[in-house]
């Protein structure tokens, strides 16, 4: 169970670290396609930043009602950016071809 917690929390510093370079290569960014390509990816990396910390919060830690809350609105928000930056990266590449 402690070794499951540490690669989860791995992977939300990993996934916060992609959110943050794509975040910063969208502003620098001119073109508009790339610029999609890259908000679309940032998304998709906070998703799964979201849905992981939604696991964390839900399964790992003392149950309340505040946890499963916070861990329920993390999940939607993560689904939601999820399904709107792959959604969105399609779009855009095939924009670029």
């Amino acid at each position: 169970m402690q070794t499951i917690q540490i690669v989860l929390s791995a992977l939300i510093v990993v996934t916060l670290f992609i959110t943050v370079f794509y975040s910063f290569r969208y502003r620098r960014e001119r073109d508009p396609k790339l610029r999609g390509l890259y908000a679309s990816r940032m998304n998709m990396a906070m998703g799964i930043m979201l849905v992981i910390i939604a696991i964390t919060q839900l399964f790992f830690f003392t149950d309340s009602v505040t946890r499963r809350i916070f861990g329920t609105i993390c999940l939607l928000l993560g689904l939601f950016n999820l399904f709107a930056g792959i959604r969105n990266h399609s779009h855009f590449s095939r924009l670029g071809q």
